[in-house]
């Protein structure tokens, strides 16, 4: 092992066995022995990397990729199937916090059980004892039995125990989020604290922003192998940009599903059939307006015309509106307005507003309108359509016609990306 690594790991591979049916007792395995019946499920497909003595990596992907498996195998709770793992140095890890508390014994007993499980002596505990309970603020409650505690209670002193063992590695499986605000933040100084001390640390967590504050480095896990890795922001960006992208896969299933279900009522076939039988959208908007013309559809498109409907900060999004016509209209005006979810209007515009001459139109149609470098910031909007003439009197308006996700790289706040420029004057 090099000297200069804390932690090596080298093409590791887990699977795990998935029983349909699986008795537990011998009377159910003797008389139901053909339900013992499992497939394999690789978790882990062959995976390497070297952790620094001193460094911080984040381990990130989607839920089930084996992130967690691979903080498991690195605690030595459980094995690979193939390959090694070599760790330098006393590990202590917040997995599942308060694995091993009696709920019977007292906060303090369990301090002295709970710090043993990490490797430390009586006399080691003894010397941590009053720094773990101060840490913990639960002085007024340490001598009850852990089972009066609530379940925030339990989970400080659980933390407090293993941030105060002075380990040389720190394995961290999405725990940072425990107690109060407050508490919070006391744990993430913490954690700077011991990482200044040289303590390496491996996390795993979806708080992308934790991991950007805390690790020098990022490690993508997809499907058991490592996709990407690098600098946090770099990797997040990728890891983002594909979450995105199953997000649009997950829309477009759920609005194809929708469209079954609708095909199949006969109220929303009345529906479409009662605008305009020769056209083949189905119609299911609610309308206001004269009618002389209708909104028959609308959805989002990227700039290569592909049907998405989430979308990364400062893309490029393009807004199609499909019409039908029952009676010429001299002069149309088109306007759109985006809301969030919450009811906040964030923008409104109008072909009017832009100085575009009025539309006359007597046939049906489609009119798109780009939003270049879309600046929203992360969250879920709806689009509102509406029609009207040159003396402003409505001829068709559709509240909430299509909806679309943005999601962001970025740790910006709020409903819109600014563009700016940070100067430091010392």
């Amino acid at each position: 092992m090099n000297s200069e690594n804390a932690i090596e790991v080298r093409d590791v591979t887990k699977k795990f066995k998935i029983y349909h049916d699986k008795g537990n007792m011998l009377k159910e395995k003797a008389l139901h022995w053909s339900r013992n019946k499992y497939e394999e499920r690789w978790v882990l497909r062959g995976i390497s990397f070297d952790v620094k003595k001193g460094e911080a990596i984040g381990l990130v992907g989607h839920n089930g990729c084996g992130k967690s498996t691979t903080l498991k195998l690195l605690t030595k709770i459980m094995y690979p199937d193939s390959g090694t793992i070599e760790m330098s140095g006393r590990v202590s890890s917040l997995l599942e916090l308060g694995a091993g508390f009696h709920p019977d014994l007292s906060g303090r007993e369990n301090i002295y059980i709970n710090a043993s499980i990490f490797g430390l002596t009586k006399k080691e505990i003894d010397q941590r004892v009053k720094k773990i309970i101060d840490f913990s603020e639960l002085e007024d409650f340490i001598d009850n039995p852990v089972r009066t505690y609530s379940s925030g209670m339990y989970m400080r002193l659980a933390f407090s125990v293993a941030i105060n063992v002075d380990a040389d590695i720190l394995l961290i499986d999405e725990i940072l989020a425990v107690g109060d605000a407050n508490f919070q933040v006391k744990c993430f100084n913490k954690l700077m604290e011991i990482k200044q001390k040289g303590t390496t640390i491996v996390i795993v967590s979806h708080s992308l922003g934790q991991i950007e504050q805390i690790c020098e480095r990022s490690i993508w896990i997809h499907d058991g192998l490592i996709r990407a890795e690098g600098s946090p922001r770099s990797v997040h960006r990728e890891y983002l940009a594909y979450m995105g992208e199953q997000r649009n896969k997950i829309i477009a299933e759920e609005s194809e599903s929708s469209e079954e279900i609708s095909a199949e009522s006969p109220s929303s076939v009345a529906d479409s059939t009662a605008i305009n039988p020769s056209t083949e959208t189905k119609d299911s908007y609610t309308h206001v307006g004269s009618g002389e013309i209708k909104i028959t559809n609308a959805y989002m498109t990227d700039k290569n015309g592909a049907f998405k409907a989430a979308f990364a900060t400062a893309q490029d999004l393009y807004l199609n509106i499909e019409f039908t016509t029952f009676k010429p209209v001299n002069k149309a005006n088109f306007g759109v307005s985006i809301f969030r979810n919450d009811g906040v209007c964030c923008y409104g515009i109008s072909t009017k507003d832009d100085d575009m001459n009025f539309f006359s139109i007597n046939k049906n149609g489609q009119i798109r309108l780009l939003f270049k470098n879309i600046a929203l910031l992360a969250g879920k909007y709806d689009v509102n359509i509406g029609i009207e003439d040159d003396i402003r009197n409505g001829i068709d308006y559709v509240d909430k016609a299509c909806s679309f996700e943005i999601y962001t790289t970025n740790e910006e706040v709020g409903a819109f990306y600014l563009p700016h420029k940070w100067e430091l004057n010392i």
